[in-house]
């Protein structure tokens, strides 16, 4: 097992045939996730279309919410690492953050066009994934040898965004079928993440019998560690210059002039791209290393952003969308492979809590900062603004991240 005794990290070590198969557990949880993304996605494919165009939110009050929703489950990330931690409890945190997140499907129901009634179910919403993220990841981590995290997370990641693919795709069929009736996309949106939770609850196994019992040190004593540390500041540095897909979609809705019945489609695009290279880029990282290509993800946005800059046009804005998806292929479960095995066991999902609340806050400041500048100087300068900040984070992770070490063998 390979750690960052020497100060360098995520070296690719050889590894057997039967290591390299994806665990039972990471299936399992792959396809909760999958089911759970459809009933979530249903309603983030129709969420800035329902708030900017249907309520006439202003891009500043789009951005914060955003931002917000996305950055105020900081505190509940690192409460449900904690009590995942303690006595091995990952799966039944997760569980309770997997239901949390279909009840607030109910809560969208209940509020009707009420914007404080909406924005407490989103908070809950948010508050359920950031409860479920991090115990989630754990139990992936937990499930095979790091050496093979890269393909453990892509395959997860692949299953996931399947789901993300399916809900958007859903979410048009139910407005197709009811003339516009967003009700009835919660109402399929509950039921369909009642059977995440089901699924999480009958095939996912616990993971106390599988921890060693060895005594480790508390989550936040992570923040000691020196390495992990730097893939701390590098992903905050990074998630501050992320200005959020939703924005994206907005962008490429009003240069197209796109009508509105068609908006939810657009996350199809980052989505089939995120299914597609999951799988080959954790292998990639397994083999060469996962700091390149979390670098090269963040590249891929920036060439998004730049595209985004030019003149619109179909074929620009199919390439928008297959950057965003190289994106995510590349930095989510990859950066969750290249931080776990710098974590204790019994602190794991601890210390990857405090990795995502720090990347959740960034990208709050981030999401609001993006959206008071378009709202004072316009789209494209704001536009302009981001890309430049996010090719000044680059260079900075670069030089922060640690580079990898000569490729070890495992005992």
């Amino acid at each position: 097992m390979y750690l960052a005794t020497t100060g360098r990290t995520d070296a690719p070590p050889r590894t057997s045939g039967a290591g390299r198969r994806v665990p039972a557990a990471v299936l399992a949880l792959g396809a909760v996730s999958l089911v759970t993304d459809v009933s979530s996605e249903m309603v983030t494919a129709v969420l800035p279309l329902y708030l900017v165009l249907g309520l006439g939110l202003s891009p500043l009050q789009f951005g914060f919410l955003d931002g917000m929703f996305n950055g105020a489950t900081a505190l509940v990330r690192l409460l449900g690492g904690r009590l995942a931690d303690r006595g091995g409890r990952h799966k039944r945190v997760a569980g309770a953050g997997y239901l949390l997140s279909a009840l607030s499907r109910l809560g969208l129901l209940l509020a009707g066009g009420a914007t404080a009634g909406i924005a407490a179910a989103l908070a809950a919403d948010r508050l359920g994934k950031g409860i479920r993220t991090a115990p989630r990841d754990a139990l992936i981590s937990l499930s095979g040898p790091p050496e093979t995290l890269g393909r453990s997370f892509g395959v997860h990641r692949a299953m996931d965004t399947t789901g993300a693919l399916l809900g958007p795709l859903a979410a048009f069929a139910v407005l197709q079928a009811t003339t516009d009736a967003y009700d009835a996309v919660f109402v399929v949106s509950f039921c369909i993440g009642l059977l995440g939770v089901l699924l999480l609850v009958v095939y996912v196994p616990p993971t106390s019998r599988t921890l060693p019992i060895s005594a480790t040190p508390r989550p936040h004593k992570a923040l000691r560690d020196p390495v992990f540390r730097r893939v701390l500041y590098a992903t905050v540095l990074l998630g501050a210059a992320t200005i959020g897909d939703s924005f994206l979609y907005l962008l490429l809705q009003r240069g197209l002039d796109l009508p509105t019945a068609l908006f939810p489609l657009l996350p199809l695009g980052p989505a089939a791209g995120y299914l597609l290279l999951a799988v080959p880029v954790g292998r990639i990282a397994d083999r060469t290393g996962r700091r390149l290509p979390f670098l090269l993800g963040h590249a891929a946005l920036l060439g998004a952003y730049a595209l985004l800059l030019a003149p619109l046009a179909w074929p620009t804005a199919v390439a928008v969308l297959v950057l965003l998806g190289v994106f995510y292929a590349a930095t989510d479960g990859v950066l969750m492979a290249l931080a776990g095995p710098l974590l204790p066991a019994r602190g794991r999902a601890g210390g990857l809590a405090v990795l995502q609340t720090g990347q959740a806050l960034a990208r709050l400041l981030g999401a609001a900062g993006f959206g008071a500048a378009w709202t004072v100087w316009g789209q494209r300068p704001a536009l302009w603004l981001a890309g430049l900040a996010l090719a000044a984070a680059l260079v900075a992770a670069w030089r922060v991240l640690p580079a990898p070490a000569p490729a070890l063998e495992a005992p």
